[in-house]
């Protein structure tokens, strides 16, 4: 976890293999709008106000979300990071909704709750 007073703070840009590797193992693409992150900054922590934020790096994502079950328990759901304690930080990637959502990692479905209206708007407020 990062002190209370770090600003997010993003990683350099992931490498074109990276993302590319990333696209052909997702069975459903991400938002256009994610997409472009990693492009510009592979994944970073800090806070956003007083929500604290780590973005997983392009390379982890894969793992991470086999290892959550993120296409058994929110199908329609990817993780993308998470606010180091009890919540992931997932995008829709159902191809109607692009917003981002908070996920317990222990809990259902409807427990998830959007906390941005797409991930540019998240992005916005982290500076990206």
């Amino acid at each position: 976890m990062t002190s209370n007073n770090q600003t997010f703070q993003p990683n350099g840009p992931a490498s074109s293999e990276a993302i590319a590797s990333l696209k052909a193992a997702l069975p459903k693409p991400l938002p256009e709008g994610y997409v472009a992150f990693p492009q510009r900054a592979n994944g970073g922590e800090g806070l956003i106000g007083e929500r604290y934020v780590r973005l997983w790096r392009a390379e982890e994502l894969i793992e991470v979300n086999r290892g959550y079950n993120v296409t058994e328990f929110f199908p329609n759901l990817f993780l993308i990071g998470t606010d180091g304690g009890g919540e992931g930080y997932a995008i829709d990637v159902s191809g109607n909704d692009t917003s981002v959502f908070e996920v317990p990692f222990i809990g259902m479905p409807s427990d998830a709750s959007i906390i941005a209206s797409s991930f540019e708007s998240f992005a916005t407020a982290l500076g990206q």
